[in-house]
């Protein structure tokens, strides 16, 4: 099992016994593996032991600790946010609960309130979408942009792909419109990391960037992200 690093969050999950699942009657195979990885996750334990969400709140918690996103006061949209897990890290390293920050969460799902955490059910790519996100950041820029954002798998490489890279370009599209200068942006790609198109746009508009897969990410699973600092303002955007 993999052990996690230490985080601000207190330490990762631990090993346990492994469980084995038999094909049920009815129940596919595919199905069947994914059920025996859930129950077998240390991660899944232990967010359901913490209250998180999903265990991808591990992911961001395990970037923050290395690259230092978030911090106290900061504004935070978190595009593609339910079920939540993202929201929860994001609003406690922010201090959310103290009155120092603020979350605004993003997605075409509703999902359950967080404390103190605004939540957004809409289509990001509604024309609308970028004045919704304003109106509840008060009129203020944001000071991080993050998205989860993915697509169900086709199974089909190149399909996904562009994909997830179209959900890339348009949460790229809004954090150059309410970022503040040396804001920051975290999104979802795939291996082989964002293509060399989004690639020239973040190095326009960001000082650094960087690809990072943390180890809460599934070895098999094809994600990583892709991180970019230091925004460089609209202007360099346009």
């Amino acid at each position: 099992m993999v052990r996690p690093k230490k985080g601000r969050d207190g330490s990762g999950p631990g090993r346990k016994l492994a469980v084995r699942v038999r094909t049920a009657k009815g129940r596919k195979l595919a199905s069947t593996r994914w059920l025996q990885r859930q129950l077998n996750d240390p991660y899944v334990e232990e967010a359901k032991r913490r209250g998180y969400r999903s265990r991808a709140a591990f992911k961001l918690a395990e970037i923050d600790d290395k690259h230092r996103l978030l911090r106290p006061g900061m504004t935070v949209v978190d595009l593609g946010a339910a079920p939540g897990g993202w929201s929860q890290i994001a609003a406690q390293r922010v201090g959310v609960m103290a009155g120092q920050g603020r979350v605004v969460a993003v997605d075409l799902a509703a999902m359950e309130p967080i404390s103190g955490v605004v939540e957004l059910t809409l289509d990001l790519t509604d024309p609308e979408a970028s004045d919704s996100i304003g109106d509840a950041l008060g009129g203020e820029k944001a000071d991080v942009v993050l998205s989860d954002m993915h697509t169900p798998a086709t199974g089909h490489k190149s399909t996904d792909h562009l994909r997830i890279m179209g959900l890339a370009e348009a949460a790229l599209d809004l954090a150059e419109d309410i970022l503040a200068p040396g804001g920051t942006f975290l999104c979802k790609v795939l291996q082989g990391g964002a293509s060399r198109e989004l690639v020239a746009r973040l190095n326009r508009s960001f000082a650094k960037v960087r690809h990072v897969k943390p180890k809460a990410s599934r070895a098999e699973s094809a994600e990583m992200y892709v991180v970019a600092t230091g925004f460089r303002g609209v202007e360099s955007a346009a």
